[in-house]
């Protein structure tokens, strides 16, 4: 049962009764010396409420929803497709029965409802009270895969703030290293794949953007942002020959030669490989590796 209060009367003159309230505060200032001393029975008329004529309430007792209803009546507007009214019976479930095995059920549909009806801030905010309340609930790592697809599905074109691309990439490596026998793991592990590939994408296209500019300092800082963080994806090849181009045009050879080689050894099919080996020869170059490099370190060679 929940408690109510249902107001029993609400006309009043807003205007009489705040003059009415003025004046009184204004008799009570003057005279509290003497009624200090005699009973404090009137200062209940000092409510404001009371002064004002605000409305009266009395309490009565609202049955609440059975949670088998409520429950119920959200899995049917699922099944209709109805995923916003579902959400919002799942929520009223949640409050209405918090501290109970209903409160935990009530937030993994309520998360999935969210999820179906593309409110995926909602669905992701939903997702991570429940993470956060039952850490070793036996269905936690679906909710997991609920918030990384929230993310996923929002991840915009590479030319555009890779927010929700990191954000997807870290839940989806969560779901990896927590539930590696999820039957989850093996889509997180592809789409992890693809979320770092998103976030290369966009560093490359950034260093590419400096060495047009011929600002060779800032796009060698980006390209090895790539090799460094994302080594395993496509954007690997490129972002060698790119730091050939890069430490070139500086004059910083062996560095060129480095890249070039790695990019060989790694790659040897590569279009990528077949262009840096031709720049190196116009300038009578050829591939060759410095241990010490960065570059050959980032790869494990030497």
């Amino acid at each position: 049962m929940s408690f109510a209060l249902v107001p029993v009367r609400a006309s009043y003159d807003r205007g009489a009764m705040l003059r009415r309230f003025t004046r009184l505060i204004a008799a009570v200032g003057l005279t509290l010396p003497v009624a200090a001393c005699s009973s404090f029975d009137s200062l209940d008329s000092l409510n404001p409420m009371h002064l004002f004529g605000g409305e009266k309430y009395e309490t009565k007792l609202i049955p609440d929803t059975p949670p088998e209803m409520l429950y119920d009546e959200g899995l049917a507007d699922i099944n209709q497709r109805n995923y916003d009214k579902a959400g919002k019976k799942f929520a009223d479930l949640e409050k209405q029965y918090t501290f109970s095995q209903w409160e935990r059920k009530a937030l993994l549909m309520e998360t999935f409802s969210q999820y179906q009806n593309g409110s995926f801030d909602d669905a992701i905010g939903t997702a991570q009270r429940y993470i956060g309340r039952y850490v070793s609930a036996p269905d936690l790592d679906y909710v997991y895969y609920l918030e990384a697809m929230s993310y996923y599905n929002q991840i915009p074109d590479v030319s555009r703030d890779q927010d929700r691309a990191e954000k997807a990439a870290t839940v989806f490596a969560q779901i990896v290293d927590k539930f590696p026998n999820s039957q989850y793991a093996d889509d997180a592990r592809y789409k992890l794949q693809v979320t770092r590939d998103q976030l290369a994408g966009k560093e490359m296209m950034v260093g590419r953007y400096y060495l047009n500019q011929r600002n060779y300092t800032a796009a060698i800082n980006r390209f090895r942002e790539v090799l460094a963080k994302y080594q395993t994806t496509r954007h690997a090849e490129e972002a060698l020959l790119r730091l050939t181009e890069a430490y070139l045009a500086l004059g910083v050879t062996n560095e060129a030669q480095t890249a070039a080689a790695v990019l060989g050894h790694n790659f040897p099919d590569s279009p990528w490989y077949k262009d840096a080996y031709a720049k190196l020869q116009e300038g009578g170059l050829k591939p060759q590796e410095d241990p010490t490099s960065w570059i050959s370190k980032a790869f494990h060679l030497g």
